[in-house]
C-alpha cells in the first residue's frame, strides 16, 4: 500500500522558513518522480515543485523559483521541500504526490497534506 505522509508544516512570519517532509512507503521510493502541490482555501489546487528520476532533475513553480528546494533522500525514503523567505500567499495545506507535473501518472497518489501558515 502506497503511504505518503507529510510533516513540518506550521505558524511562521513572512521572511521565514519551514521545511517539509514527506516519508513516503509502499513502493520504489527512489525510482519515482515526485511533486509538491498545494491548496489555499477556496483555490484550486497549484503544483509547486517536481523532482524527475532518476538524475534529480527539479522543477519550481515561477512562485516559488528561487525560494523553494525539493530534495529526497532515498536512503530513509523521504522527500523535502526547503521553503525560504516565506510570504503570506505561500498560505496553503501542502502535499506530497507521486509523478511528474503534466505527465501521466501525476498526483496517482497523495498524502493527506499539512498546513503552512505566513502571518505576522
Amino acid at each position: 500500500e502506497v503511504q505518503l505522509v507529510e510533516s513540518g508544516g506550521g505558524l511562521v512570519q513572512p521572511g521565514g522558513s519551514l521545511r517539509l517532509s514527506c516519508a513516503a512507503s509502499g513502493f520504489s521510493f527512489g525510482t519515482y518522480d515526485m511533486s509538491w502541490v498545494r491548496q489555499a482555501p477556496g483555490k484550486e489546487p497549484e503544483w509547486v515543485s517536481s523532482l524527475r528520476r532518476p538524475g534529480g532533475g527539479t522543477y519550481y513553480a515561477a512562485a516559488v523559483k528561487g525560494r523553494f528546494t525539493v530534495s529526497a533522500d532515498n536512503a530513509k525514503n523521504i522527500l523535502y521541500l526547503q521553503m525560504n523567505n516565506l510570504k503570506p500567499e505561500d498560505t496553503a495545506m501542502y502535499y506530497c504526490a507521486t509523478g511528474l507535473y503534466g505527465s501521466p501518472g501525476y498526483m496517482e497518489f497523495r498524502g493527506q497534506g499539512t498546513q503552512v501558515t505566513v502571518s505576522s
